[in-house]
């Protein structure tokens, strides 16, 4: 399976490593062509704005659109869940989100860099606990009735899914865990949507 990064801006190294880790061959995503040979994405933290910017600069915001209408399986962690949300509640007025999960969220919602956070999260289908870390994470501020809440912290979604769209709060390439990004690539090969 080709699983693509989304490699515009931020943390998107991790996310190769990890995605190898979990027996992947991870593509990183620049361009349009890039995109077009990928069967899945993951599209990671960083600064939500600057994300949002660069996808119109590099020509790849209508060709992203155009596969997650088409039910491409995507991972989208911290300001990847802001850009896949349906709505990002304080967003810059140029902010656009692709709306390809039914969450409203909102920016930096559990406070600045000072306030990040670790915490074990009990996640639904993974044995024992997963390490979550929270760095200027989004608060989900409403979950569609379609989205399967997996994960939460203080009654919190932080872990989401509708669909073949896989959202996090946190930064699981950053656990030293595999687990749930072993998990989006075997409901990404179970959809059928991706080739082998």
């Amino acid at each position: 399976m080709k699983v693509g990064v989304l490699a515009l801006q931020g943390a998107f190294a991790s996310h190769v490593a990890t995605l190898t880790d979990a027996g992947a061959t991870p593509i990183e995503v620049r361009r349009p062509h890039d995109l077009a040979e990928v069967d899945a994405l993951v599209v990671p933290g960083g600064e939500s704005t600057t994300m949002s910017m660069l996808l119109d600069i590099a020509e790849l915001r209508a060709p992203l659109a155009d596969r997650l209408a088409d039910g491409m399986p995507t991972f989208g962690t911290c300001a990847g869940m802001i850009l896949l949300a349906v709505e990002v509640l304080d967003g810059r007025s140029d902010q656009r989100s692709l709306g390809a999960i039914d969450l409203d969220v909102r920016r930096n919602g559990y406070g600045r860099q000072v306030d990040s956070f670790e915490t074990d999260l009990e996640v639904d289908g993974l044995d024992g606990t997963f390490h979550g870390v929270f760095i200027r994470a989004p608060v989900v501020e409403r979950v569609g009735p379609d989205v399967e809440v997996l994960a939460e912290v203080d009654g919190r979604p932080v872990l989401c899914r509708q669909g073949n769209v896989l959202v996090s709060a946190f930064h699981p390439e950053l656990a030293g865990d595999a687990r749930i990004h072993r998990r989006f690539l075997e409901a990404a090969f179970a959809s059928g949507t991706a080739a082998t």
